[in-house]
């Protein structure tokens, strides 16, 4: 008895609220929030929408969450969807809001971390719907709606089958207005004021038809200069079967179409075409349209972007396809499209967006596949080999091989994991995968002191560390900073990469975040080392170039190629084409810089058996027990210390 007074109380204070506040002005928008309990099998999201304000329902049961209701202004939509796309499946609760916005004629449902927009945005209709109260109370259940909140307030802790409002109709001119009086964003000019109300223009394609210009609306006291202009070419008149009407339409608060990637956001103002009961694509002269905006720094990328809601109806996905970028200047981009739909600018924000990242994902699996299958290759044949006696340089190659391979089948698996895992799995792995890459390096940079050690001390009285030192370097000494960033937090996790061509469409990996920790971090680790290991092997190429430049075996192209092809594999020093990647080139570094270091596993193998097959043409077989993989065998014939001399 108590907890129903509570109950009630609770209810009759917010009405009271929201009667105080609405007494001078309607609601702008209804955020209706709580969670769903359900049980752990398929649901289903089942919504019905119609033109009215009787007003609108909220109801759940253990297998599907229901949206009904006649609150629209001229939206008409129903269908059932299958949440197992989003991954509810896998739980027993999932939090939801529900957005109203009355002026814009939309409903938005977020569930699962995902926008679904149930009604799309429109221009201003006659009549608005809002105001919305709480309806009779419910029953309880097992299963249904807890924690039911209007804005914050919470409505009842108990679980409920559903939740109704009743709404009233209003004059949606009369409700703009009062938005935007009571607007301090519409108010200060300078500051890129959004219009709460949207605009449009209907244009008559006449016979004579030959294009029109459709600038956005200047609000007296609202805004002084137009954002976008719209051409409509003339072959948009050939294109129309049905009707002769071309609506435009003016979106100035770009908020409910961005799409939740702090990595990109929409610049400008969104900008709707649309032929009533047409899909115009494939248009032979495209719809120019200019958009006026604040200006982008050259360091930021921009494109244009257009929405396609017949590929993806419930979610806002901004794509590039069907849309030609021309920057005018700082302040003005210029949008070529040859289809109709709804259109903005997209700037990227930091990190900048991949070009051709779908290509270089393929070329990268591909290549660690191949190179991971090539250094279990490889280590089988050191292994074999390293039986010989005085075979002083298989350690270091092992290592190298061993390290390569784990970074290999890390690197392949990093997508998967990061989509499956989640965000727990991938602090693990992107530090598993941090470390495989410093062991790499680390290697890599023994691999160029011993080849120093043979060309210019072999002779001296100085001996090679033993085999278990080689082993602490190469393996315990990268695990050193890994422990201590993992102490610190917050470095390892998921990351994205954004596509050019696709910016709603990330690709998640495991590895370190895109924080100012992670990034300090890999500056004091990665970069370091990598600098580092590219400076000394450089060094170390041209010294034995120096050393054995007037050999005769290296005036033949092949050998000489060969050799310095075989160095590189064993220092490392195609990674430094990451320093080169800038500038008109940058794509063509890019794709060498994937193609050489992801297959450098395949190139390393390949260098160890021709160098063995070689060996055995000259019928050598004892240096080449000895000497195998050594400097003195990517030379073919070791030059004496006197010769180097």
């Amino acid at each position: 008895m108590e907890s129903r007074l509570t109950d009630s109380l609770r209810v009759v204070f917010i009405l009271t609220i929201l009667l105080a506040t609405g007494s001078s002005e309607n609601d702008q928008a209804l955020t209706f929030c709580g969670t769903w309990r359900h049980g752990k099998h398929s649901l289903h999201l089942s919504y019905n929408l119609s033109p009215g304000c009787k007003g609108i329902s909220i109801s759940a049961n253990k297998s599907s969450l229901s949206v009904e209701g006649q609150i629209t202004a001229q939206c008409r939509r129903s269908d059932v969807i299958d949440l197992k796309q989003f991954g509810l499946d896998s739980e027993e609760q999932s939090d939801f809001c529900l957005y109203w916005e009355p002026l814009l004629d939309q409903l938005k449902l977020q569930i699962g971390g995902k926008n679904l927009t149930l009604c799309r945005p429109t221009s201003l209709q006659g009549t608005c719907c809002t105001d919305l109260s709480l309806g009779p109370k419910q029953p309880e259940a097992d299963y249904g709606i807890v924690n039911g909140r209007i804005q914050t307030d919470i409505i009842t802790e108990k679980t409920r089958i559903a939740f109704k409002f009743n709404g009233r109709p209003i004059s949606c001119k009369e409700l703009c207005n009062q938005a935007r009086g009571g607007s301090t964003q519409v108010n200060m000019i300078e500051d890129n004021a959004e219009d709460p109300c949207a605009s449009s223009f209907e244009v008559e394609m006449n016979d004579d038809f030959r294009g029109y210009n459709v600038t956005s609306p200047v609000t007296k006291g609202v805004f002084q200069e137009s954002t976008a202009t719209v051409h409509l070419p003339s072959a948009l008149k050939q294109a129309v079967k049905t009707t002769t009407k071309v609506v435009c339409t003016f979106f100035r608060n770009n908020t409910q179409f961005q799409v939740g990637h702090k990595e990109v956001r929409i610049l400008s103002e969104v900008v709707e075409i649309t032929v009533e009961n047409e899909i115009i694509i494939d248009l032979p002269e495209p719809i120019r349209i200019d958009f006026y905006h604040d200006a982008i720094p050259k360091m930021h990328s921009r494109k244009c972007v257009s929405w396609d809601t017949r590929k993806n109806p419930l979610q806002v996905s901004w794509l590039v396809d069907g849309c030609i970028t021309q920057q005018r200047g700082a302040e003005n981009t210029e949008c070529l499209c040859n289809h109709l739909t709804y259109f903005s600018v997209l700037v990227q924000l930091e990190p900048r967006p991949v070009r051709h990242l779908l290509a270089l994902t393929t070329i990268t699996s591909l290549g660690c596949a191949v190179s991971l299958i090539s250094c279990v290759a490889l280590i089988t044949f050191l292994c074999r080999k390293s039986r010989r006696p005085k075979e002083q340089s298989k350690p270091i190659h092992l290592g190298l091989a061993v390290s390569l391979a784990a970074l290999n089948l890390l690197f392949f698996f990093t997508g998967v994991l990061a989509n499956v895992g989640g965000e727990g799995l991938c602090t693990w792995v992107g530090a598993a995968l941090h470390y495989s890459l410093l062991s790499t390096f680390t290697w890599m940079g023994i691999e160029v002191f011993y080849t120093f050690w043979l060309v210019c001390m072999v002779l001296t009285k100085y001996t090679l560390p033993k085999p278990y030192i080689w082993n602490l370097v190469g393996f315990v000494l990268p695990a050193v900073p890994i422990v201590i960033l993992a102490a610190v937090g917050d470095i390892y996790g998921m990351r994205e990469l954004v596509p050019s061509d696709d910016v709603s469409n990330p690709y998640q990996m495991c590895w370190m975040k895109s924080n100012d920790k992670a990034l300090l971090a890999h500056y004091f680790t990665t970069m370091t080392i990598l600098v580092i290991l590219v400076v000394l092997g450089i060094m170390m190429l041209f010294l034995i170039y120096w050393k054995i430049r007037h050999r005769v075996e290296w005036r033949q192209n092949r050998v000489a190629f060969l050799s310095i092809w075989g160095l590189s594999c064993l220092f490392g020093t195609s990674w430094g084409l990451t320093f080169l990647d800038f500038g008109p080139l940058s794509d063509l570094v890019l794709f060498l810089f994937c193609i050489l270091n992801s297959f450098q596993g395949f190139f390393l193998m390949l260098r160890f058996y021709m160098l063995e097959w070689m060996s055995k043409q000259a019928g050598d077989s004892a240096q080449s027990s000895n000497s195998n993989g050594s400097t003195r065998q990517h030379m073919l014939k070791a030059p004496e210390k006197s010769e180097m001399d």
